[in-house]
């Protein structure tokens, strides 16, 4: 499960915003081309975040597709699909791009209490 090895940096990164805030949610981006799961990401997190301030955090996962491009039929556009095959002409030369991004895009802190 390699999810874990993604969630130590994003937890590291949590962290450091944080400054000891208590944290009730994180969003993260991550291309296609990480096969990330996002029960395995929740589990993995969870697991790393216990003890922290991140500890209990939901985190939500956006899945960036990737780019495909076919050089036979001119067609671009997007996919989830690694092992594509041009939708438009079923071209095995199609090109796959993109969908490597790892991004930490929000974090949710817990409000603190109205005297």
């Amino acid at each position: 499960m390699h999810e874990f090895g993604l969630c130590e940096g994003v937890l590291d990164a949590v962290r450091q915003r944080a400054a000891g805030r208590r944290v009730t949610g994180v969003r993260v981006r991550f291309g296609v081309r990480h096969a990330v799961d996002e029960e395995s990401l929740a589990q993995a997190f969870a697991m790393m975040a216990e003890g922290t301030e991140a500890a209990g955090a939901a985190v939500e996962l956006v899945t960036v597709p990737a780019t495909i491009g076919c050089p036979d039929c001119g067609f671009s556009g997007e996919t989830t699909d690694l092992l594509a095959v041009c939708p438009r002409c079923a071209s095995t030369a199609a090109q796959v791009s993109g969908g490597d991004e790892m991004v930490l895009e929000s974090i949710t802190y817990a409000q603190l209490p109205v005297h």
